[in-house]
């Protein structure tokens, strides 16, 4: 089995993310696409995270009815923060007959060669990258396990997501309609 994995904060998990997974898992050759939730990214700040249970829980929310895709807390009992390699190295040895794929957004080619082990990545998994508006291609996208997939450009993130509920802003058709009554029975980012 081709497994692509689409590593996230889903700080909350928003309809780009859902666009962009669901599109991996049916227009590549990936047999299916799990949605790993990071409890802490080392290149962001862990203060504005959402406690990882609740990020782990608007995602299984979200994906319910999509057989494509799966959602793993693989990161949750290991230690943080997180490092791509080391959950890759984790979910071979505890599947050895999957093949897991990388998929990460044009925009994080630059901070690529700064992740731990990035080499160690690209000699033993193949990284399918998606296009994000205003990336400049680095050198790092010629190497061999790199592949350009061509998925469809939103520009839609969290982070303006989190403002609008701060500003009592609709958030509806950029989040699920059951992530959102999740956000507002738990009066989450308020």
């Amino acid at each position: 089995m081709k497994v692509g994995l689409l590593f996230g904060s889903f700080n909350p998990i928003h309809t780009g993310h859902l666009i962009l997974a669901n599109y991996m898992a049916t227009n590549t050759d990936l047999d299916t696409v799990w949605l790993v939730v990071s409890p802490q990214n080392p290149f962001k700040p862990s203060n504005t995270l959402l406690h990882e249970f609740d990020r782990l829980h608007m995602v299984t929310l979200a994906i319910a009815d999509n057989p494509n895709l799966g959602v793993s807390n693989i990161e949750f009992s290991m230690p943080k923060p997180s490092y791509t390699i080391d959950t890759l190295t984790y979910l071979q040895e505890k599947y050895p007959s999957y093949e897991f794929v990388l998929i990460m957004g044009e925009d994080n080619l630059a901070l690529f060669p700064k992740w731990k082990n990035y080499e160690r990545i690209l000699e033993y998994h193949q990284v399918y990258v998606y296009p994000r508006s205003g990336s400049v291609l680095e050198e790092i996208a010629t190497y061999p396990n790199m592949k350009f997939v061509k998925a469809p450009i939103l520009d839609i993130s969290a982070t303006f997501i989190r403002q609008c509920i701060r500003e009592e802003k609709s958030i509806k058709y950029m989040v699920p309609d059951e992530v959102i009554a999740y956000i507002k029975v738990h009066k989450l980012y308020q």
